[in-house]
């Protein structure tokens, strides 16, 4: 999708995270080059959200290392590929200014992104992050989606109630989706019960998607896990080679 197309995406974009039945949770794939986001879009698939993680392998780099610049060329290929909205990730926004975040995305063709909220020394503080959040939604108004990360699963802090006042924040700072990464199934309902809006949901490509779905997932994504299933297969391919 082009830079100049990137408009109307967002609103369609945006559009699909509303209105669905509780079993019917958005899916979306995450493409780590142009060629997998082809793959998916021809599928079917509505829209796609890309992974760092996976972007960063594809590219030879650790998760969390790639350059800002190799990042944002690396969406504007994946958009220019498909014809459906692409969301990106880009990690902690590369400490850049919001208006600069938002000006490379949409340079980029991108209709949204994630955006985290720990560093590599721990969480932030969530008060600090929804500051920043509201001036990344300034700069954007409409113009782009907002997909805040809760890291506080993945670091380990497993009271639910630290997720849903983080969450609150960010929704409150203007946020239009949360996504509280590896939060356990079980926690979920509590999740949706607690913060209003889209709730984004991490899954294994073997998950019952629906069923998360059920649970309150308002939308499905994969982090790298895609990647990984389809290097495991490439392995197997390989090793039938020699």
């Amino acid at each position: 999708m082009s830079a100049a197309d990137s408009t109307d995406g967002v609103t369609v974009f945006r559009a699909l995270h509303h209105g669905r039945s509780p079993g019917d949770p958005l899916v979306l794939p995450g493409p780590w080059d142009a060629a997998s986001a082809k793959v998916f879009a021809e599928a079917g698939f509505p829209a796609l959200a890309t992974p760092s993680a996976g972007v960063s392998a594809s590219l030879g780099y650790a998760d969390g290392e790639l350059p800002a610049d190799e990042m944002f060329a690396a969406v504007a290929r994946i958009a220019r590929a498909v014809d459906v909205p692409v969301s990106a990730d880009i990690e902690r926004g590369y400490g850049l200014a919001p208006k600069e975040i938002v000006e490379r995305l949409l340079e980029a063709g991108a209709v949204g992104c994630n955006l985290e909220d720990s560093t590599p020394e721990g969480l932030k503080d969530p008060q600090e992050q929804a500051d920043w959040l509201a001036e990344v939604r300034a700069a954007a108004g409409d113009r782009m989606f907002l997909n805040a990360r809760v890291d506080t699963f993945v670091r380990g802090v497993t009271d639910p109630e630290r997720a849903i006042e983080r969450a609150r924040l960010y929704v409150a700072a203007g946020a239009d989706c949360v996504y509280p990464i590896m939060a356990p199934p079980e926690v979920v309902p509590v999740l949706r019960e607690s913060v209003d809006g889209p709730l984004n949901v991490v899954a294994r490509p073997a998950s019952d998607l629906g069923g998360l779905g059920m649970l309150g997932a308002t939308r499905i994504t994969f982090g790298p896990g895609l990647l990984k299933a389809t290097m495991a297969r490439l392995n197997d391919l390989a090793l039938g080679l020699r």
